[in-house]
């Protein structure tokens, strides 16, 4: 157990670096190869933060824990907005001006309440996981147009986010150097518990050890839905909940709103419905009876935030955190009755 505990955490650390990483060597890339700074930042500031759930999402599926993938990235979304926007709040109130980020939300909950009607059944199919990312597509072009039009002053907030050096050959290390640390970092949390049988085919590790993410879930009675939804989600999160304190001392309320809109939105719809697209995903009844309502139900409560005085608030900000805390203890409560 505390030899799980104790990769789980470098796993962790390992994708934060990895992240870190990838955002500056894409950013670098995209802007070497004629992106402008602006619509560089606009998809690292909406999706980048993503990335590292991507990581987890992708090794639990290829090792057929699907039930973990489909706790993480609907537990992420849960998170990003009890914990990230709650706390970011908390250390400064945010103004955000990013007016295009109002309509991406109401797709977020759109979605969110698509994807329980279509989950009544059981499952999601490959058409409709296809659909889910066609609708992402779109919306990033709908992103990018109508930010746009918002004032230069957030546009040149989003473009000094994407700010970097744009040689090469330090790009591509900076990718490489990624993506090996986030793939080592998402097989400690979910494909093994030693680093001995790193690289190993699914069929082989498993085999030879029992998933650090799975052993502390089974440690702590959860199943692998709950341990994704909880203790995954709320680690791979903890690197984005300290960048936003961060963002949200410095005054940059749209960088911070950005990140949890976007990413939830990535969460949605290019992993859960990117897993659907590849391979029938199904959902669980408890699933979309709770879950899922609940991740609609944050989005939610975000919006008159938002549409109201552009403004989250320290009280806002307790009001999402209460809300995360009760989650868990609905949660935790549900799985003891």
């Amino acid at each position: 157990m505390f030899e799980a505990v104790g990769l789980f955490v470098l796993g962790l650390l390992l994708l934060a670096l990895g992240g870190d990483s990838i955002v500056k060597g894409a950013s670098g890339l995209a802007q070497r190869f004629g992106a402008s700074p602006f619509a560089a930042g606009l998809i690292l500031v909406a999706f980048g933060t993503s990335l590292p759930e991507l990581a987890v999402n992708l090794q639990a599926f290829v090792r057929g824990q699907q039930a973990l993938a489909l706790g993480n990235a609907v537990g992420s979304n849960i998170v990003n907005f009890g914990l990230t926007l709650g706390l970011a709040a908390l250390a400064a109130p945010l103004l955000v001006r990013w007016r295009a980020l109002a309509p991406l939300l109401v797709v977020l909950l759109l979605g969110t309440v698509a994807t329980i009607v279509l989950g009544l059944d059981g499952a999601l199919s490959r058409g409709e996981g296809l659909a889910m990312v066609l609708a992402f597509v779109a919306v990033v072009a709908f992103a990018a147009a109508r930010t746009r039009r918002e004032a230069p002053e957030l546009q040149d907030a989003i473009a000094a986010f994407a700010m970097t050096q744009t040689h090469l050959g330090l790009n591509l290390v900076r990718v490489l150097i990624a993506v090996f640390l986030m793939h080592l970092g998402a097989y400690l949390i979910v494909g093994g518990n030693g680093l001995w049988n790193f690289g190993a085919s699914p069929a082989l590790s498993g085999g030879l050890g029992s998933p650090n993410a799975a052993i502390i879930g089974a440690a702590m009675g959860l199943s692998p839905l709950l341990t994704g939804l909880l203790p995954v989600a709320i680690g791979t999160a903890l690197p984005e909940v300290a960048a936003a304190i961060a963002a949200a001392r410095r005054g940059q309320g749209d960088i911070v709103a950005g990140h949890v809109i976007g990413s939830s939105l990535f969460n949605l719809l290019i992993v859960i419905g990117g897993m659907a697209a590849l391979r029938s995903v199904p959902l669980p009844a408890s699933f979309v009876r709770f879950e899922l309502p609940a991740a609609a139900l944050f989005a939610l409560m975000l919006y008159p935030m938002l549409k109201g005085d552009l403004r989250v608030s320290k009280r806002e900000g307790t009001i999402l955190l209460v809300a995360l805390l009760v989650w868990i203890g609905f949660e935790v409560a549900m799985l003891h009755s």
